[in-house]
């Protein structure tokens, strides 16, 4: 069964930095996408980055050049690290893992997510 815990995020004032910490539990598979994401109060969930077991990385335009996204497999723990952060960077981010089983069936599983927000 696997098991996805976010925690690092708080309030920051605008131009600081957080890092948040996606720890997994459970099997690991090749084919698995760790991404983040977050939701905007009243907002969709948007993709912010993910990185593959390959290490294929991507960033939602809005983020690249202030986001990094990392992965320690020893810890089994995905990060985001979140630079120059700005009030529309405010939200609730959701971990997620996207698991392929087949060609015709792909698993999802979220995290609990953690609010971020970004105020002076």
């Amino acid at each position: 069964q696997v098991q996805l815990v976010e925690s690092g995020g708080g309030l920051v004032q605008p131009g600081g930095s957080l890092r948040l910490s996606c720890a997994r539990s459970g099997s690991i598979y090749n084919l698995d996408v760790m991404g983040w994401f977050r939701q905007a109060p009243e907002g969709q969930r948007e993709l912010v980055a993910s990185i593959s077991q390959s290490g294929s990385i991507k960033y939602a335009d809005s983020v690249k050049g202030r986001f990094i996204i990392s992965r320690d497999n020893a810890k089994d723990t995905v990060y985001l690290q979140m630079n120059n952060l700005k009030p529309e960077d405010t939200g609730v981010y959701y971990c997620k893992l996207q698991r392929e089983m087949s060609r015709t069936r792909t698993d999802e599983y979220w995290g609990q997510g953690t609010q971020v927000t970004v105020s002076s």
